[in-house]
């Protein structure tokens, strides 16, 4: 799919049928509603309300990333604030996408790390990486522990565990990286 209204149409539409056969009643918000791209409601006591953000992106194997901009940035206001992050199979042959499904401030807090650990690479001259945090991407392999965990939406976001991958919790703990100033984390990514 080369028209990017298309692609997250088709990741939007894709996560809101996800929901749907996981008992959740979601509606579009269709450009209304700032940092949200769904609304959703659980219909089993007791009820939940998730608001999600939907990044979708081509599946280009292990290239495969998505832009996470100063707005996706932005730490969570509440508790029920998630991102979908949707990669489209490519080719002839139709397959489902892969879905990831991560809080917001782990967003934020890897989309930091991430973009700071490439930017400050000892392993690459001073000066020739200067592609401001507004544009980080984050690579898939980033967000491989939470592919497929819808199950996370079923407790406040600030509980679920974090999963991002050991070489991110690292990148974290040093000193020329760290974490966003006034992220909820604090010092340290916490333990899973």
């Amino acid at each position: 799919m080369a028209d990017t209204k298309m692609t997250k149409s088709a990741g939007e539409h894709w996560v809101c049928s996800v929901l749907a056969r996981l008992g959740w009643a979601a509606a579009l918000t269709r450009d209304g509603l700032e940092r949200t791209d769904i609304l959703a409601v659980q219909g089993e006591e007791p009820r939940r309300m998730v608001e999600i953000q939907v990044k979708t992106a081509n599946d280009l194997g292990d290239r495969s990333n998505w832009l996470v901009g100063a707005k996706a940035q932005q730490f969570a206001l509440s508790e029920r604030e998630w991102f979908a992050f949707v990669l489209l199979p490519t080719g002839a042959a139709w397959q489902a996408p892969r879905t990831f499904v991560v809080p917001r401030d782990h967003v934020a807090a890897a989309a930091w790390i991430v973009h700071h650990g490439w930017l400050t690479d000892p392993s690459v001259p001073v000066g020739q990486r200067n592609t401001p945090v507004e544009r980080a991407r984050v690579n898939v392999e980033v967000w491989a522990g939470y592919e497929n965990r819808w199950d996370l939406m079923n407790q406040p976001a600030s509980s679920a565990p974090v999963l991002l991958p050991e070489w991110v919790r690292d990148l974290a703990q040093e000193k020329r990286v760290g974490l966003p100033p006034g992220h909820p984390w604090k010092a340290e990514v916490p333990m899973r």
